[in-house]
């Protein structure tokens, strides 16, 4: 039988990623003592008045159909939550909520990309962006982030790359994996860059409120010159510790949110509305969980940084926010696929090899912070040892 060419762009970008975590949860079946790395999922559980608000909202009823934008009362609550952060007046037509941050990406890019376009996107990236770009038919362009800059994108190294079929600059920040987070100063940068060429930046925001303390956050939907222009996407998966909610946003311009909405409707026709009152009750305050896993993430990442740049020839970089640190493994000798499988098989640690987002990342691996700290001590501990066996053999 035929299948459409969207199955053939999308070959190999999906699972295949995770054949390091696939193999690691094989093995823990299996029995073998595994301090798994891989997932980036909170440490902690939804505070029971989120889980609260759904329940009531459910017996009240609130199971129908939604509207194709999103209930009232969560777009009303976004609108208000970005006009006090972003200092300008973002109208509740402005927002469409959606399932989670995945399907508000792919949702964006299926609207403003098409066959024969162009996105520049930072390499690393997160795994499934080449996906979503990928899925409309457009083209990804890496655009390298250079760990002497501290993995933030560059608005010269974007210009480098913009040839005549150029369409969107793809922005995540705080950045996953890296941790980055760009400054005001690179958001206008980049934001110039966008009006010279006429490009749309689409910005994935989902780990604002895991900056670490004492960096600053800024969004290109602050800046008023960009505001035809910026589409930023979130949701509460990371921010409120519930990723199973499947509740995230994208927010534009009217036009934007106008020209989306047909699509958005035909693929889900809304989103369910007890989720949407959970929702809204939860972004109309600062997340009580966040401060907590700010706090704890730092403190790993600290931990892993003081521990194998101290007890091995690994080094760290060390991030200003988020679930995760990558791990510079070039001291081994080992590109990253090699190593993760090879740290796997012979100490029973399952970490991301960097080449699962991106080429740079050849000599990288990406471990997750939000295991417990005993385990985080436990996998440094392996970790300095295989580094001491591997640097021994190639001696």
């Amino acid at each position: 039988m035929k299948f459409a060419d969207i199955t053939q762009r999308l070959t190999g970008l999906g699972s295949a990623k995770w054949a390091v975590h696939s193999r690691g949860r094989a093995l823990a079946r299996e029995g073998r003592d595994i301090v798994e790395l891989t997932i980036g999922e909170p440490d902690v559980p939804p505070v029971d008045a989120l889980m609260e608000d759904a329940a009531t909202a459910m017996r009240a009823g609130r199971m129908g159909y939604s509207d194709g934008r999103g209930e009232p009362g969560l777009r009303a609550a976004l609108a208000r939550r970005y006009t006090e952060s972003t200092g300008r007046d973002i109208h509740p037509d402005q927002v469409m909520c959606l399932p989670g941050t995945q399907t508000s990406l792919f949702t964006a890019l299926m609207g403003i990309t098409q066959e024969g376009d162009e996105v520049l996107v930072g390499d690393p990236m997160y795994a499934t962006y080449e996906g979503c770009i990928r899925a409309s038919g457009a083209a990804m362009v890496p655009v390298p982030l250079d760990p002497e800059n501290g993995f933030r994108m560059k608005a010269a190294d974007i210009e480098a790359r913009i040839t005549p079929r150029s369409r969107v600059i793809m922005l995540n920040t705080p950045h996953n994996p890296t941790g980055a987070v760009l400054t005001r100063q690179d958001v206008q940068e980049i934001g110039a860059v966008a009006r010279k060429h006429d490009l749309w930046i689409l910005s994935d925001e989902v780990y604002e409120e895991l900056i670490f303390d004492g960096v600053p956050f800024a969004s290109p939907l602050a800046e008023p010159d960009l505001a035809e222009r910026v589409v930023i996407v979130s949701s509460i998966s990371k921010s409120h510790a519930a990723p199973g909610f499947r509740s995230g946003w994208a927010i534009g311009s009217l036009e934007f949110i106008e020209a989306l909405l047909p699509l958005s409707e035909t693929m889900l026709f809304g989103s369910q509305p007890f989720l949407a009152d959970a929702t809204a009750a939860a972004v109309s305050a600062p997340s009580s969980v966040a401060p907590g896993m700010r706090q704890r993430f730092a403190a790993r990442a600290g931990y892993i940084a003081t521990r194998l740049e101290a007890e091995s020839a690994l080094s760290v970089s060390r991030p200003q926010a988020g679930m995760f640190a990558l791990i510079d493994i070039s001291s081994t000798g080992m590109d990253a696929e090699s190593y993760a499988f090879d740290l796997l098989e012979t100490a029973g640690v399952a970490v991301m090899p960097g080449t699962s987002f991106g080429l740079s990342l050849d000599t990288w691996v990406r471990v997750a912070l939000t295991a417990s700290d005993d385990a985080i001590e436990a996998a440094c501990d392996r970790m300095i040892a295989h580094a001491a066996a591997r640097v021994h053999e190639t001696a």
